[in-house]
């Protein structure tokens, strides 16, 4: 069953959500979100937020994280490099988690998520100064989903990246 983004909210992780209960299958995102998120988010390590439906508040869907980061302008491609500032390192938001509840995988849900992060980076980036983001996938079957959504592969490694240019691009077009 395919859900429209205006059943589903997205918001900062709190008390009320029922993060014990979240399982992806990856052991890793799903014991970041029970154990670890909520510290991070009240250090300000991370910010977390959770997708739930408006008709179930505590019950988290998915969620993800985003932090601030930098790269090497070396370890961007070549076309890349004439976008960013000629610093030794390149600010850039990175979308540290990005899960999707095991039973609503196959929804489309991680599109729209995936798409609120990009929208929320884009709108923090003339305040923090980000000219990117930045994902580590976890496997090939996430850097294909990543690459779908218009991030490109960072050399041989599982780093993909997106200029906020081209998110401002797609945000653009979304608005018409």
């Amino acid at each position: 069953m395919k859900y429209d983004a205006a059943d589903l909210r997205v918001e900062v992780l709190g008390a009320s959500h029922d993060r014990a209960v979240f399982a992806c299958g990856v052991e890793s995102l799903d014991r970041y979100l029970k154990t670890q998120a909520s510290q991070d988010a009240r250090r300000r390590a991370n910010a977390v937020f959770v997708m739930v439906e408006i008709v179930s508040p505590t019950v988290i869907v998915g969620y993800f994280s985003l932090c601030a980061t930098s790269l090497s302008p070396g370890d961007l491609p070549e076309a890349a490099r004439k976008f960013v500032p000629r610093y030794p390192l390149v600010s850039a938001t990175l979308l540290a988690r990005l899960a999707i509840a095991r039973e609503r995988q196959g929804e489309g849900l991680g599109g729209i998520l995936l798409a609120r992060a990009l929208r929320m980076a884009w709108e923090s980036a003339g305040s923090v100064g980000s000219c990117m983001v930045v994902v580590d996938a976890i496997d090939e079957g996430a850097v294909s989903f990543y690459a779908a959504h218009g991030f490109s592969r960072l050399g041989e490694t599982l780093r993909l990246a997106i200029a906020m240019r081209r998110i401002g691009e797609l945000l653009a077009g979304d608005a018409r």
